[in-house]
């Protein structure tokens, strides 16, 4: 199955697993660099820049295909050394980047400069047409259905992505909501080069959280997710569990962010994914979780999503077209 995407990154499957606080460890990104699709390192979960060059290199020695390392740009009173983020990504001779966040044009400009290609997150036409502008190589477009931040638009994968198909000219992935071979046949259809997954990656055998997580992922469905952040123009899709109600109360009661800041911090989230207690902080999942029924290898998961569209393409929409 070749596309746009797959013949720009030299993978296999038109199919990606994006850039996840805590999650994008080698343990996961190698198994679905194994599998012929392309996974990306978080770089931020990283403590240090040094720690990350050490955990692309531990990476490298799991697998021999391609992957990629994602960073993450978000305001703050206190940023990471993003530059030195960025140098440690170029140096240890990463190819592939996922790029998200505010103002990414510097980094753009300075991964493009050193032969690396560039992926950018976006959550609006508008945002990928700028991506595009300033050089990126491809964009994933989250429609309102994905885990973590759906922008403020609210805008469904099923109308976001066929109106930036319109106006982009360079590969684009489609986000959100993806989880099976039905919805790698919707994306393509809807003019995407290939889909990528978040949430259900993080239900398989190699996802480097707790097994409390994954079952919630299986037991929950497509309602079980909070918008939290909304009053704050910043909002964040979440699992539900006791901390996002009480952050949705206190927003409700007109709270200023310091009052929830406690609640929701990084740390706590994962205290929560190492220990196994689903309710100790606030943990993004996506609606996807509505068709997530169990928990195979990575390995699996791909060969089923291809077989699966490979299936619908030749049976189904054969059928209805004969």
């Amino acid at each position: 199955m070749k596309t746009r995407f797959t013949e720009m990154f030299g993978i296999e499957h038109p199919i990606v697993q994006g850039g996840m606080m805590w999650v994008g460890t080698a343990e996961l990104v190698a198994p679905v660099a194994e599998s012929g699709a392309l996974g990306f390192l978080t770089a931020l979960t990283q403590p240090t820049p040094e720690m990350l060059a050490k955990e692309i290199a531990r990476c490298r020695d799991m697998t021999d295909k391609p992957f990629g390392v994602n960073l993450t740009i978000l305001p703050s009173l206190t940023p990471p050394p993003y530059e030195e983020y960025r140098a440690a990504i170029i140096e240890s001779g990463v190819r592939i980047v996922e790029t998200a966040g505010y103002k990414p044009a510097e980094h753009i400009e300075d991964f493009k400069s050193h032969g690396v290609k560039v992926i950018h997150k976006c959550t609006a036409v508008r945002h990928a047409l700028s991506a595009e502008r300033m050089g990126a190589d491809a964009i994933s477009i989250d429609g309102f259905e994905c885990a973590g931040h759906p922008g403020e638009d609210d805008i469904p994968g099923l109308v976001l992505i066929p109106a930036a198909a319109n106006k982009v000219s360079i590969p684009m992935l489609a986000s959100g909501g993806f989880g099976d071979g039905r919805g790698l046949v919707a994306a393509l259809a809807l003019g995407a080069d290939g889909i990528n997954m978040g949430t259900r990656f993080c239900a398989t055998k190699e996802a480097p959280i707790h097994e409390n997580f994954k079952q919630a992922l299986v037991d929950g469905d497509e309602t079980a997710t909070d918008l939290i952040f909304r009053s704050y123009r910043n909002t964040a899709r979440v699992a539900r569990n006791p901390i996002s109600q009480e952050v949705l109360k206190l927003e409700a009661e007109g709270r200023p962010f310091e009052d929830v800041a406690h609640l929701v911090k990084g740390a706590r989230g994962r205290e929560g994914l190492e220990t196994g207690d689903t309710s100790h902080g606030i943990w993004t999942a996506g609606t996807v979780q509505g068709i997530i029924n169990d928990i195979p290898s990575v390995q699996t998961l791909v060969s089923r999503i291809i077989q699966e569209a490979e299936e619908i393409i030749s049976g189904r929409l054969d059928a209805t077209l004969g």
